[in-house]
């Protein structure tokens, strides 16, 4: 009955890391190469590095400290990284390099850059009964993983949350002379959910209808078991309406419609704009599982050794707490080892949301699996059954049922087992498959119709990552998406000039988001524990980015579609705003 039509841009932007990539090169005596990198996934390096240098994988020692920043840009090595090891060889000495910021723009990989063709069909009483979705991907200057992008990402999520009976997603990667594209927090699945959701909004105008009720009406009811869309995605839980409307109850959407009707009733110059996105995710779809080490030293201290590398997700509270539950060795007696491919040759890195949900649940099972050697320990010592030790995890202490006064420390067993090797336990941990977080994002903006300005005034997101282990990691990763997804929709852009030149190479050129410019985000918790790990838990790093782009566009179009204006390109500028204005009148 209604077909609506469009032709959108999730533009290429930059990946903006507060640390720029740096490395150093030293060849030992002993003939190995170490190298310093500033990287998401030490063990990853490894192979391209040795090639690069003509050894083999066991004369390459990784070390990864304190990274700045990743996001998805630093999971590979670049051929300046792969090249530290030749000069310093050919120069005979230890060997640094770091790129100026500059150098990152334009040098480092870029995120986005894709293209959308969409057609949405329906009934007038606000069913979606057909989907058509085209992606043509840029890849950049070679193929690097900006040209799976979109059939391996983008694609398999094209039906978002919602019941569409018809589907049909065709993708594209071309090669342009521009920086190649990577991964960049979403890697793919932002641009699927930016393509749904503006489709819904479009959708939305045409019949005259809410937009959060077209979207309530066409979402897949509630599910708790695996869910398998028309385009062959496999969801593992789902509660998408509830998390629509709390998202709209605490946002206090009815007071914002009616707050909004009046503004142009008066003709004010600045109207108030109002964008809800739901989304769903995958994450953890990189691995499918992760190693983890867990050691008690001989003053009972334990030392944690994981395959994820942390860059601000905060691994070193979050393991230490999943360590502490198991053992009860305090938190502050739990030490994280990390990105040393000599200490830990087997990783994953972190990337995809993945690392709680694989690299925690790993922790998690093997300091479990400790606990269980330790007991065995006990009872020898004990001279008991192993059926009648019990730990307990308030004082960190082994007894025999019944007899708690006589105890023995993780650090008596740490010493009891020093001859044979120590007090530890390592394994690979599986994981059966990726988790899909979900969630609703409301954002208001006041957009002045006089001059085209938009400011960010509300942000309400209700993200449901499975359950949860630390809120204030939790709502830190909200935060940060919500931030990297409103400057997407409202600032950042990469630009080339007529002869590909690069005109954004510098944050005086690229529009580059603050504290300044965003409001406080209220976070709406919920919980749907997946049953695909140990912990119930799916990924957050990415959510908030998904989430918040689609609601800052739709709020910033919303605030002056009175107007006529039915869509604004981002990112949403006050010039391309005041344009758009103009040309509907």
């Amino acid at each position: 009955e209604v077909t609506v039509k469009g032709r959108f841009l999730n533009q290429r932007v930059a990946p903006c890391q507060l640390e720029v990539r740096g490395a150093a090169a030293v060849w030992g005596d002993d003939g190995r190469l170490t190298q310093w990198l500033s990287t998401q996934h030490a063990q990853g390096t490894v192979a391209p590095i040795a090639a690069a240098n003509g050894v083999a994988e066991t004369q390459v020692h990784i070390l990864t400290p304190d990274v700045g920043g990743g996001f998805g840009a630093k999971i590979g090595a670049y051929p300046e990284e792969l090249l530290l090891g030749v000069i310093a060889k050919k120069v005979g000495r230890a060997v640094k390099w770091r790129e100026t910021r500059s150098e990152s723009m334009v040098a480092l990989g870029h995120g986005r850059a894709q293209l959308q063709y969409i057609t949405l069909g329906g009934t007038k009483a606000g069913k979606v009964t057909h989907y058509q979705l085209w992606a043509i991907q840029d890849s950049g200057g070679f193929a690097d993983m900006g040209t799976i992008l979109a059939p391996f990402m983008t694609r398999p999520m094209s039906s978002g949350v919602y019941a569409i009976p018809n589907i049909e997603c065709r993708t594209t990667s071309v090669v342009t002379n521009t920086t190649p594209v990577v991964a960049y927090r979403g890697a793919g699945r932002p641009e699927a959910t930016a393509a749904i959701e503006r489709a819904m909004d479009l959708f939305a105008f045409e019949i005259g209808m809410d937009p959060a009720e077209v979207r309530r009406i066409n979402l897949i009811p509630k599910f708790l078991e695996p869910h398998t869309t028309v385009v062959g995605q496999t969801y593992d839980v789902g509660d998408y309406e509830t998390a629509l409307d709390k998202a709209l109850q605490v946002a206090g959407y009815t007071e914002l419609r009616a707050e909004q009707a009046k503004r142009r009733a008066r003709g004010d110059a600045k109207q108030l704009g109002i964008g809800v996105s739901v989304y769903v995710e995958i994450t953890g779809g990189v691995g499918n599982g992760e190693s983890a080490k867990v050691e008690v030293l001989d003053d009972g201290r334990a030392v944690v050794y994981t395959g994820t590398s942390p860059h601000g997700q905060g691994h070193d509270t979050a393991w230490s707490m999943l360590v502490q539950e198991q053992t009860g060795i305090p938190m502050d007696k739990i030490e994280l080892v990390w990105g040393d491919t000599d200490l830990v040759p087997i990783g994953t890195g972190t990337m995809g949301s993945r690392s709680l949900q694989q690299g925690g649940n790993a922790v998690f099972a093997v300091a479990g699996e400790l606990v269980n050697k330790a007991k065995s320990v006990a009872a020898r010592i004990l001279e008991v059954s192993e059926a009648d030790v019990v730990l307990d995890k308030d004082r960190g202490a082994f007894h025999v049922v019944g007899t708690p006064a006589v105890t023995k420390t993780w650090a008596d067993l740490a010493i009891a087992e020093k001859s044979t090797g120590g007090l530890n336990h390592n394994d690979v941990i599986n994981v059966s498959g990726a988790t899909f977080p979900f969630g609703a994002h409301v954002a208001v903006v006041e957009v002045d119709t006089e001059t085209g300005k938009v400011r960010h005034i509300a942000h309400t997101a209700c993200d449901d990552a499975g359950k949860v282990l630390n809120p204030l990691l939790l709502e830190g990763q909200i935060h940060g998406g919500v931030a990297q997804g409103a400057a997407q929709a409202l600032l950042e852009e990469v630009m080339y000039d007529a002869d590909a030149n690069p005109i954004t190479s510098n944050l005086a050129d690229y529009g580059f988001i603050s504290a300044a410019e965003l409001p406080s985000v209220t976070v709406v918790h919920m919980e749907t524990p997946t049953p695909v790990n140990l912990l119930g838990a799916k990924g957050i790093g990415e959510s908030g980015t998904i989430g918040s782009t689609p609601a800052l566009q739709s709020a910033v179009v919303d605030a002056v579609s009175h107007l006529g204006v039915r869509n604004i390109e981002m990112p949403c500028t006050a010039e391309r705003v005041w344009q758009a204005i103009q040309a509907a009148r």
